[in-house]
């Protein structure tokens, strides 16, 4: 099965504008915010740290409350961040927003709570939504969050996965595009850095090797903004079935810094 909702172009948009989200939920298990500390009846959460940033994991999972043998389950492994709220919202949101396999045909949900009581009504037997949010880096302003679902539908052959970066500029409580971390007029140099970085992937690559011509004509290069801001450089992140078959997930590229000098903006370089 194909995923049609895409990331790096539906979610774009949204993530920017969804920062100012207030917490939402229905008051029943699970929490309101399912990303934010709760009791531990309902969510366990442990503190972290990841470099100068505190963190906490938060972890629930549950089967269709009063199901009997084969039970829609939904399991989360998320994040929060106690002293930037509107992250932790923002987390949440978006989670939420990326089990939409069908933008027409999402369900009325803004938040894992909103989603949970949708899914215990809608899901057939064997269905399953697992999330993860996790702390990808952290570099001077800058937080990379990966954000990653897997949903399994009754019937389906294998799970649906989606992986979405959000690279949050503390400074500025917002999210950062990756046309804002560009200097203006550079987007071809980022794109021509992308294909030298999906050369390297390709020549690793055994299927590709094994005919090059049928493997780039199946699955040529595509562009993408779904990016990560790392303390290497930035990484870049496709969707299953974009520039590979199933077999290889949902394949990353690396660009490292040295290949983004005079492209990306100099304030998000490294000093050396």
């Amino acid at each position: 099965m194909r995923r049609t909702f895409t990331p790096q172009g539906a979610i774009s948009g949204l993530i920017l504008g969804a920062a100012l989200l207030a917490l939402a939920g229905c008051g029943s298990t699970p929490p309101s915010n399912i990303t934010l500390a709760a009791p531990a009846s309902q969510a366990s959460a442990t503190p972290e740290t990841v470099g100068d940033l505190s963190t906490e994991r938060i972890k629930w999972a549950s089967g269709k409350p009063g199901c009997e043998g084969d039970c829609p389950r939904i399991e989360i492994d998320s994040v929060a961040f106690p002293g930037i709220p509107k992250l932790t919202a923002l987390v949440d949101h978006v989670l939420a927003y990326m089990t939409g396999t069908d933008a027409n045909r999402r369900g009325p949900y803004d938040t894992l709570s909103e989603y949970t009581q949708y899914f215990w009504s809608t899901a057939r037997p064997r269905d399953a939504t697992y999330f993860k949010a996790n702390v990808k880096d952290t570099v001077g302003d800058i937080v990379s969050i990966e954000l990653h679902t897997e949903q399994y539908l009754t019937g389906a052959a294998h799970g649906i996965p989606a992986t979405q970066y959000l690279n949050w500029e503390r400074s500025r409580g917002r999210v950062m595009s990756l046309d804002e971390a560009l200097i203006p007029g550079r987007r071809a140099d980022y794109v021509a850095a992308l294909q030298r970085a999906h050369a390297k992937w390709l020549a690793g690559n055994p299927d590709a090797k094994r005919d090059p011509a049928a493997y780039n004509k199946m699955w040529p290069f595509q562009e993408s903004d779904n990016f990560a801001l790392t303390r290497d450089g930035i990484v870049v992140k496709y969707d299953a079935y974009s520039i590979a078959p199933y077999s290889h997930g949902e394949p990353e590229l690396a660009i490292s810094y040295a290949d983004l000098r005079g492209v990306l903006r100099p304030e998000l370089l490294p000093a050396s």
